[in-house]
């Protein structure tokens, strides 16, 4: 009979461990999904045209390609969108790497597109794009950037 006591003390030792591991591996993949979830908020914000959109999803310290900074690439956004009647960015296969739960990195092909409305865009490239992401006062946000063509 001393046996049947000893088992509920087992099992309440073990539940709240396997509770934590349970809910250290889901938090493992909300990372990845956040920022999935910003690649898309960032395309939608490109297809709106709207450059205030696109610069919310950067944090202060944004670094791109040639010491583009935030400022810079809410103008460059904001200045395609004046050039270009239709712009278009269209995001493929997301790889997402984990780098601890307030850093990851993501990497995709992004074919960009504009016109001035036609049936066919004016100009279009595919570029390969490696983006650092960070969690920051509640939000993940683009860090840094970098892009060549891919072709």
């Amino acid at each position: 009979m001393r046996n049947f006591h000893v088992f509920p003390r087992i099992v309440l030792a073990t539940v709240p461990t396997l509770l934590l591991m349970v809910s250290a591996a889901c938090h493992k993949q909300v990372p990845e999904q956040a920022v999935r979830a910003q690649l898309a908020a960032l395309q939608a914000a490109m297809d709106a045209r709207d450059a205030t959109a696109v610069r919310d999803l950067l944090a202060t310290d944004f670094i791109g390609e040639q010491g583009l900074e935030k400022r810079g690439a809410h103008q460059l956004a904001a200045g395609l969108f004046l050039r270009y009647r239709e712009v278009s960015a269209k995001i493929g296969p997301i790889q997402v790497e984990v780098l601890d739960p307030s850093n990851a990195i993501a990497r995709f092909n992004l074919l960009a597109t504009g016109g001035s409305g036609g049936l066919l865009p004016d100009s279009g490239q595919v570029f390969a794009v490696e983006t650092g992401w960070q969690y920051i006062d509640g939000h993940w946000l683009l860090r840094n950037a970098s892009w060549k063509p891919a072709l």
